[in-house]
């Protein structure tokens, strides 16, 4: 039998090996990192980052979610859904010192293998476009869902960015991962007239989309904000002139759902440019069957504080210092 004092190091190093084993199984099995890239970024050798891996599996660390003896993602995990009781939160963990790029890359990865396990046959997805959606369907796994359609949210022609194929070539990347279908919506992402807008919304092959995205099993997108350091697309992109910027900060508008615009408080009556913008109503976002917004960067996190006020969510993915940063900013209305 060991001496007493030998115990509680054994039990020490037992506890340590587990902790550095669920470092491990996350960075692999969520964010989707190779044993190569763990190694690197963990300073271990390759051998030790599946020696790791081995132990984590036989020893139940992983089973369908990981669980983490430290907790720290999970404790901000569940700290969001205590404020917002109808948000379910997965909260992604980032190298400390990291740079925001990285935590889109992460956050991506995430989001990615989320919507894989949430996808089922005969679904019909309604997807926003942007820089965290590009990034999304950059990390997507090809797997054939049978029967599933992808409908795009809101129009993306314009006459600073109609020819980049930016929206065009993500709504297709994630219905050939899918082996899906696609419904382009090949409408300006800002009407210059809402009579042009209203006149459009009456035509058949448009209230047919409109159709679909009323209709959509699941509803995909971001919040989009002019202060992100990784700027949403459709402000870094020319969609929006400075009289529009102007207008939007005069209103008291903080960020955007598929180009529609909100305040601080979740609420969008009365601002202007959504009366031209192409993005479904609010009112849609928020009574989806089921809705998955992902976000990252700290620029974002007044724009997410601001959606969570309003309900324009169900589950949420974001990195770990955008989570903090909302949850600094104290409860809604505050």
């Amino acid at each position: 039998m060991p001496p007493a004092s030998a115990v509680p190091a054994a039990t020490s190093n037992v506890a340590s090996q587990d902790v550095l084993a669920v470092q491990v199984a996350r960075l692999y099995y969520v964010q989707g990192l190779t044993t190569d890239a763990i190694a690197g970024e963990l300073g271990l050798s390759r051998p030790k980052v599946s020696r790791l891996l081995s132990h984590a599996r036989r020893s139940g660390l992983v089973e369908i979610r990981i669980r983490d003896p430290e907790g720290q993602s999970q404790d901000l995990e569940a700290r969001l859904q205590a404020r917002y009781p109808f948000l379910t939160a997965q909260v992604v963990s980032v190298p400390q010192g990291s740079p925001e790029q990285l935590w889109l890359e992460r956050t991506a990865a995430a989001a990615a293998a989320a919507l894989g396990e949430m996808l089922r046959p005969d679904m019909t997805v309604g997807l926003a476009w942007g820089t965290t959606l590009s990034a999304v369907s950059h990390a997507l796994v090809p797997r054939p869902v049978p029967d599933l359609t992808f409908v795009q949210l809101n129009g993306s022609a314009s006459a600073a960015d109609f020819m980049s194929g930016f929206v065009t070539d993500t709504i297709v990347r994630f219905a050939r991962n899918f082996t899906a279908g696609a419904q382009l919506f090949p409408v300006p992402t800002f009407f210059d007239d809402p009579d042009t807008k209203g006149a459009m919304w009456r035509e058949r092959s448009v209230r047919h989309v409109l159709g679909l995205q009323e209709q959509a099993d699941l509803l995909v997108y971001s919040v989009g904000s002019h202060t992100a350091s990784i700027p949403s697309h459709v402000y870094s992109a020319g969609y929006l002139d400075a009289a529009d910027l102007a207008a939007l900060g005069a209103e008291g508008a903080v960020g955007d759902i598929a180009t529609v615009f909100y305040r601080a408080d979740g609420s969008d009556a009365g601002l202007s440019l959504n009366a031209r913008a192409s993005g479904p109503p609010l009112s849609l976002i928020r009574e989806a069957a089921g809705s998955l917004c992902v976000v990252s960067g700290l620029g974002k996190a007044a724009a997410l504080h601001a959606a969570l006020a309003g309900r324009l969510m169900r589950r949420l993915i974001v990195d770990e210092w955008t989570a903090r940063a909302v949850l600094d900013l104290g409860e809604p209305g505050r």
